[in-house]
């Protein structure tokens, strides 16, 4: 049997995994591939967004790491968030010394703009809610949008985040849950907090008992007069409001917010007090159970949140997604000769990228189960319990996570495998 001369394929979702697996894909001569973005123009929600070194080595292969600037994590300070005592520095945040741009926190749309640049505006079709796929008999998949549109692919990619309508479809009995946490986000300018002590020297991280607050530079400030810094209030213990606690990006009030601090440091208190009405954007947090596997139909994949759909543990997710594209991209590649080339791609990327985010999971556990035990001590002071938070974000060995170099996963893996198909050089 001659494998299929050229492969369609359908992105479902345009943020930082869509985009990137646009951009891996658009570069394979026998792939034909569309971008579908819900939205009516290139839209990124949240704040800031963490890279550190295994962003990089995925944002070089894809040829787009010049277009991401952002403001130093160097000395990240973790604080006692009722007296402003520091417990703990990180002069290189998140294994950040192996590579000499270091850990950054950046503006979410310099990641998106540095990702658009590569990819051909052609093959991206904005205002595309799908509402249903269908496993075609004959072959292909058929999407459906909301415009009453429709599509039939070879291969459908569901980038569309931890709410992802291709997942639903693909596990119908998968089911998401709000976890009790959510984020309230802002940036503001940079000297609109310069009166305020402690505030905007490094970014910093100011805990609670039900929550925290983290702040940083957003802006490399040698490239721009007017940098902009993040705020983030965090709280571990909401309540689930139906049809209104939702996932991204709401409008909420100054007072909102700043009763989630009433008892936290003035100087957290002041920088609260800093942000103009209506410029707060709310941010619930939503988890469901780990998928064995993350593709489907033998032509379905999911990648970033729509395959994992954790909250935000480890502050890496937009790399994550980036990286899964990447992988599938070279999957392709190596299998385009097959007589059945999507389901041994699928197969291959399944085999590299379910364990991993297996490992995370098992990561997860670990820290969760340490502070459970935290909990369940009588004797326990509010300093301890502050350190023990601390530990579970900064402690285990997370370089599988940090240093991750995909190129080399990838030459890894395939070292392993007979030599029956042909490769390219992957890049």
């Amino acid at each position: 049997m001659i494998a299929k001369s050229l492969i369609t394929v359908a992105i479902i979702g345009g943020g930082p995994g869509g985009l990137a697996t646009a951009i891996a894909l658009s570069k394979l001569p026998f792939v034909h591939v569309r971008l579908y973005e819900q939205n009516p123009e290139p839209r990124e929600a949240g704040a800031g967004i963490s890279l550190s070194t295994n962003a990089w080595k995925i944002l070089d292969l894809l040829q787009a790491s010049d277009g991401v600037k952002g403001g130093s994590k160097a000395n990240t300070h973790q604080r006692n968030g009722y007296t402003g005592k520091i417990l703990n520095v990180q002069e290189q945040p998140e294994n950040s010394g192996a590579d000499a741009r270091g850990s950054i926190r950046a503006r979410r749309t310099r990641l998106q703009s540095a990702l658009l640049a590569r990819v051909p505006a052609e093959i991206i079709e904005y205002g595309k809610r799908v509402v249903s796929l269908d496993n075609l008999e004959e072959g292909g998949v058929r999407v459906k949008f909301k415009d009453e549109t429709e599509v039939v692919v070879d291969l459908v990619v569901g980038a569309d985040g931890i709410r992802s309508i291709v997942r639903r479809i693909l596990f119908p009995d998968h089911q998401l849950h709000f976890t009790g946490n959510t984020a309230w986000r802002v940036l503001v300018p940079k000297s609109s907090l310069a009166h305020i002590p402690d505030i905007t020297q490094t970014t910093a991280w100011w805990w609670g008992e039900t929550g925290h607050a983290y702040v940083s530079d957003v802006d490399d400030e040698t490239e721009t007069a007017d940098p902009h810094f993040e705020i983030t209030i965090r709280s571990y213990h909401e309540p689930e409001i139906a049809g209104t606690t939702v996932p991204w990006g709401i409008p909420a009030s100054n007072d909102k917010v700043a009763s989630r601090v009433l008892k936290f440091d003035q100087r957290v208190r002041d920088a609260v007090g800093v942000v103009p009405e209506g410029q707060w954007r709310e941010f619930a947090g939503y988890a469901g159970p780990r998928l064995e596997h993350i593709t489907g139909w033998d032509k379905v994949v999911l990648i970033g949140d729509a395959s994992h759909p954790l909250q935000g543990a480890f502050g890496s997710g937009a790399t994550f997604a980036m990286e899964d594209g990447w992988i599938l991209a070279r999957a392709l590649e190596r299998t385009r000769s097959s007589a059945s080339p999507l389901p041994r791609a699928l197969k291959i990327f399944d085999e590299i990228r379910s364990p991993y985010y297996m490992r995370m999971y098992a990561h997860l556990d670990e820290g969760r189960e340490k502070m459970q035990k935290q909990r369940k001590s009588e004797s326990h002071t509010l300093d301890e319990l502050l350190k023990a938070r601390i530990d579970n974000l900064l402690g285990g060995n997370k370089d599988f996570i940090y240093k991750n170099d995909i190129q080399k996963v990838w030459n890894d893996y395939i070292a392993t495998l007979p030599d029956e198909d042909d490769v390219t050089d992957s890049n």
